[in-house]
């Protein structure tokens, strides 16, 4: 059944906006796994409102897609130091970072760790620690309040620009499609012959690129069925082999940090680990950029 592009659009905003809300109580009772899907909606949302902005009236959506920057911003800061304490525990082989969430919380009353290793661990645990309490005691303000009722405006009564909204959905989401796909082509053409910091970079806007035709394309799906759905997947793959590298890449940073630990083994242990890493992502990049060059939306 044909639909035109404004419903089309908030529908598929609506479930975004319900994964979001859904998330929040599991935040607050730091469930497992949480905080990384609260922040998963977030962008997802700030992601669709942004590659679909022409449906929607600008101002609006700048002030909605400001909001939602804020509140994944504070949700990264618990969340990315959740991911470095995870990963530094498991290449030291410590198991003591179960799936029960008092092992999220730093323990005060614990004696300092012995060695570089678990006190890297420990210190990641506590910025996660005091990000988490900085997202609930934002979830008691007034600035999200006012988010969560923008956020169910937009599905009650959207901001349209009724000159693309009205348009054929089919048409309006194959064109969204089609410029985010070139946008992700050019900067994958740009990277080449790039090296060092700046070929790291690059490649890290090649993934939040890759994230944006995946949203892009996820919420295209109803619409445009399975072409769209096997082009998220495609972008979707393509943003977790880079997000695997960069994850390598932000804990490596975090771990040379402790200029003074160098000499501690567990310092070149993880430092070894987190190079072999990245190396092993950019490994499966080029199988994983193929279908950049050959789709044929251009």
């Amino acid at each position: 059944m044909s639909t035109t592009a404004g419903p089309a659009l908030v529908d598929a905003v609506t479930a975004d906006v319900d994964r979001l809300c859904t998330a929040e109580p599991d935040v607050r009772q730091d469930l497992p796994d949480s905080v990384h899907k609260m922040r998963v909606a977030t962008r997802r949302l700030r992601s669709v409102l942004k590659s679909y902005r022409r449906v929607l009236r600008r101002k609006a959506v700048g002030q909605i897609t400001d909001e939602l920057r804020w509140l994944g911003g504070l949700l990264g800061v618990a969340r990315d130091a959740e991911v470095r304490a995870e990963r530094f525990a498991a290449l030291l082989g410590d198991d003591t970072d179960s799936d029960s969430p008092p092992s999220h919380q730093a323990d005060e009353t614990s004696s300092p760790p012995r060695n570089f290793g678990h006190r890297l661990v420990a210190e990641e645990r506590q910025i996660y620690a005091d990000a988490h309490r900085e997202v609930v005691h934002a979830f008691d303000g007034d600035r999200y309040t006012a988010l969560l009722g923008t956020l169910h405006g937009l599905i009650t009564d959207p901001p349209m620009k009724h000159s693309h909204a009205d348009e054929p959905a089919e048409r309006v989401f194959t064109k969204v499609l089609r410029r985010d796909l070139r946008a992700l082509r050019h900067l994958v053409h740009s990277e080449h012959g790039l090296s060092g910091p700046e070929r790291i970079e690059r490649l890290h806007d090649i993934r939040k690129a890759a994230k944006r035709l995946r949203y892009s394309a996820e919420a295209a799906t109803t619409v445009l069925g399975k072409p769209a759905e096997d082009l998220g997947k495609k972008a979707k793959h393509l943003q977790g082999v880079l997000g695997d590298h960069r994850d390598a890449i932000e804990a490596l940073l975090t771990i040379r940090t402790h200029v003074a630990d160098t000499t501690d083994p567990a310092y070149q242990h993880l430092c070894d680990a987190e190079e072999a890493a990245a190396a092993k992502a950019l490994e499966e990049y080029p199988d994983a950029i193929d279908f950049v060059h050959r789709h044929p939306l251009s």
